[in-house]
């Protein structure tokens, strides 16, 4: 994803000019690369190609403050690997980033699910930015929407599919496939990790739930308070027979606000063929609102590639530039 992004700044260079957006990539950690800076820019294409010349030298930082030091950060684009029960060390580097005066922009979802509230106040008081639209359904203007073009708007709940991995693998099952099978088939294609628990499990889609309960509904949800069921007691031969029936099976996302908060839930359903969520398939996402003016206000992402991804954080970098 990092290399997208880089590629995407490259390629958009045009755009940022005409908004009087001018930039350097100054420090660069990756685990294989481990912690680089240097103030006065780094080889763009060599980044974009995760490939650092013998004949550049750069600074090799102790720590992630020392880095954002050494690199004179402005912008920290934060895209580690998401651990649901902690989201670290993605907090950490946003605290660090956010403290030392820089913007924070993440495609890590963890951060809004354990730390939101701290993050966004610390944004505030350092008059700063802490962004995130790339945590749920890639780049797709979720967030900025209910932000920016939605004001005084009250979200009562939303339904949707948002976990692609679960959906290839539903859909490779329909397609004759085991459930091995078509994990197998997922990982080939790069949708699923080597370790695919998060996403089999429903914790993934778990996590998204809880960063639109807390950020769009306005209520702090602990992913223990989330009805969680995976895909993983679904067999190849239930899944092929909900589909004749025309009920296909979806892991589905949903969020309603009661008296006592919001209630929410990640399960399988059967879904009738009339119902658009049946209808979604492979790596495509949807995720249905309700709000107190519009009724029903759907967001659809159809087979997203990693530049989806890489545009959510490009959108974020143009909005915390633009102050």
């Amino acid at each position: 994803m990092n290399r997208a992004l880089v590629r995407l700044l490259q390629k958009r260079e045009p755009e940022l000019r005409e908004r009087e957006i001018a930039y350097r990539i100054t420090g660069v950690a990756t685990r294989r690369l481990g912690l680089l800076a240097d103030a006065n820019g780094m080889d763009l294409s060599s980044l974009g190609n995760v490939h650092i010349p013998a004949s550049q030298t750069f600074k090799s930082p102790a720590n992630v403050r020392e880095w954002l030091r050494e690199a004179h950060a402005d912008v920290l684009f934060e895209a580690t690997s998401l651990d649901p029960h902690t989201g670290q060390p993605a907090i950490d580097h946003i605290r660090a980033a956010l403290e030392m005066g820089a913007h924070a922009i993440t495609a890590n979802k963890g951060p809004i699910v354990h730390a939101y509230d701290e993050l966004r106040s610390l944004a505030a008081a350092k008059g700063r930015r802490f962004l995130f639209e790339s945590t749920v359904m890639d780049g797709a203007p979720i967030f900025s929407l209910f932000r920016d073009s939605l004001p005084a708007v009250h979200l009562r709940g939303f339904r949707g599919i948002l976990n692609s991995t679960t959906n290839v693998i539903l859909s490779s099952m329909e397609a004759g496939l085991n459930f091995e099978q078509a994990l197998r088939r997922a990982q080939e294609v790069g949708v699923a990790e080597t370790d695919p628990r998060h996403d089999i499990d429903g914790w993934d889609a778990t996590v998204k739930v809880a960063a639109l309960v807390t950020v769009l509904m306005g209520v702090p949800i602990r992913l223990e308070q989330i009805e969680r069921e995976g895909i993983g007691k679904l067999t190849g031969e239930v899944v092929r027979a909900a589909r004749a029936a025309e009920k296909p099976y979806k892991l589905v996302c949903h969020a309603k606000r009661t008296s006592q908060g919001v209630a929410a839930s990640v399960a399988p359903e059967q879904l009738p063929l009339s119902d658009p969520l049946a209808w979604v398939a492979g790596t495509s996402s949807v995720v249905y609102f309700e709000t107190d003016i519009f009724p029903g206000l759907a967001i659809t992402e159809t087979n997203p590639g990693v530049e989806t991804t890489a545009y959510g954080m490009l959108a974020d970098f143009i909005r915390a530039a633009a102050g």
